[in-house]
């Protein structure tokens, strides 16, 4: 009986690609997960999602995130998703391409997200991701760091911290190399602080 249902169904496949069109491919359940998130997208106007892939890879794709407030307000910041095929059951892994001095992403990119780790569940979607990484960058916290001396120097102070963020944004790198004036602020704003204690 079985082999006979995967006979009739191979013979309809054939059917249907007969008349020129190419066999449609079938789409897992996260997938279909996925293209309903993505359809049902509801970014703010300072987000933007790309597919450079094209758009038959859902399953890797570009959101970009202009923060309108706080300390990397203005910048364009790029996160790569990689959706898992086992999505919604599994977290996207997400990676921040745009080098950023913050203390809750790290140099390689990697993103210190609780939604994305330990506190992810099925309910949560793409928007969710995406409103929490907006959310890193209005407001960062110095509590669970991935860069360490970012998060020190927002615990120790907010003005201190916006400026190394404003050097670094505008001068502190070159390509993907540090500057090597970045290191000498970082440590002059660091022991200026110091000093102030």
């Amino acid at each position: 009986m079985i082999r006979l249902f995967k006979e009739k169904e191979k013979l309809k496949e054939i059917a249907e690609s007969s008349d020129g069109r190419a066999p449609v491919k079938k789409l897992s359940a996260g997938e279909l997960r996925l293209h309903k998130d993505i359809s049902e997208l509801n970014l703010p106007e300072s987000c933007g999602i790309s597919f450079p892939n094209g758009k038959d890879d859902l399953l890797n794709f570009e959101i970009t995130i202009r923060p309108d407030e706080g300390f990397y307000g203005g910048w364009d910041f790029v996160f790569s998703f990689e959706v898992p095929l086992m999505y919604p059951h599994e977290a996207p892994k997400v990676k921040c391409k745009t080098k950023v001095y913050h203390p809750n992403i790290d140099l390689a990119g990697n993103v210190c997200l609780n939604i994305l780790r330990e506190d992810w569940n099925p309910v949560l979607n793409i928007n969710t991701i995406i409103y929490g990484l907006y959310h890193l960058f209005t407001q960062p916290s110095h509590e669970d760091p991935l860069n360490p001396d970012a998060a020190a120097l927002l615990r120790a102070s907010s003005q201190g911290f916006q400026a190394v963020v404003r050097h670094v944004m505008t001068n502190g790198y070159r390509g993907e190399t540090y500057h090597p004036r970045f290191m000498q602020h970082m440590k002059a704003a660091s022991q200026h602080q110091s000093r102030l204690k």
